[in-house]
């Protein structure tokens, strides 16, 4: 009986990715087949065309400054903390 419904849920999620794929090929059937065929999704003429960078300049910001901290050593408990419910 287990294997049964097993079977029967293997069979309509195979179903259902079936109808997905096929769902797909429907609505995007030219860029996905061209794709395939490795001609790309976009055909010679519409696909953009590669030219000269454009350079974007940005703001110089200000030089760091780096400021020397002190560093404190804390002196440790030698009794590990416990909370009061402990």
């Amino acid at each position: 009986m287990v294997q049964v419904a097993a079977a029967l849920l293997f069979a309509l999620a195979a179903g259902l990715g079936i109808t997905v794929i096929l769902a797909m090929l429907k609505s995007n059937e030219t860029a996905i087949l061209s794709a395939l065929l490795g001609e790309g999704a976009f055909a010679g003429d519409v696909a953009p065309q590669p030219g000269p960078a454009t350079t974007i300049k940005l703001r110089p910001s200000p030089p760091r400054r780096h400021i020397a901290r002190a560093i404190v050593a804390r002196a440790q408990r030698s009794q590990p903390q416990l909370s009061r419910a402990a």
